[in-house]
């Protein structure tokens, strides 16, 4: 009976423990229709807060602001050789851009998916990923195929597809 209980007082008295050290731990309350900080804490937490986060570029800075847009799901295409699949090579892309456009982007990505793949099949076709297929000559051709498509789509707010990560796995 008495092994019983031990795991309940325990219980009890953590709990106990725990809402005691909430109670007296908790920051204080600032009066009503006071301020919730002067100015001198405003702007020290302001600073510490530019501080904390990086500065993206700005086009005050000379530099036109940018961000990564992660396409959803990795590009898999087969290589064919002989009428076979030879190999399959798979690829992730993010996109360089203006983020005024991420809510167009996630929202025309399907379509611009379309077109990548036909892009990078084109290149498969071509040969682009047999042999030494990830000297940065063989790359650039295919950025800059997977650049227009983009630019078509979503304008000049798009100034560079990156290609994460590429594989090619041999059958």
């Amino acid at each position: 009976m008495i092994k019983l209980m031990v795991p309940v007082v325990f219980l009890s008295v953590g709990l106990g423990v725990g809402i005691g050290a909430g109670v007296v731990l908790a920051p204080a309350k600032a009066p009503e229709g006071a301020p919730e900080a002067n100015e001198a804490d405003r702007e020290t937490k302001e600073s510490e807060d530019k501080k904390a986060k990086p500065k993206k570029p700005t086009e005050k800075d000379g530099e036109r602001g940018f961000e990564y847009l992660k396409m959803t799901k990795q590009f898999v295409v087969p290589v064919v050789e002989d009428d076979k699949i030879a190999a399959m090579v798979t690829m992730t892309l993010s996109l360089e851009a203006d983020p005024a456009i991420t809510e167009a982007f996630y929202s025309i990505e399907p379509k611009l998916r379309d077109a990548f793949l036909q892009v990078i099949f084109d290149h498969a076709n071509i040969g682009g990923f047999n042999g030494r297929f990830t000297e940065s000559g063989n790359l650039g051709v295919l950025r800059k195929a997977l650049l227009e498509v983009a630019r078509k789509d979503l304008g000049d707010s798009v100034s560079q597809v990156l290609i994460m990560s590429i594989n090619r796995q041999d059958s």
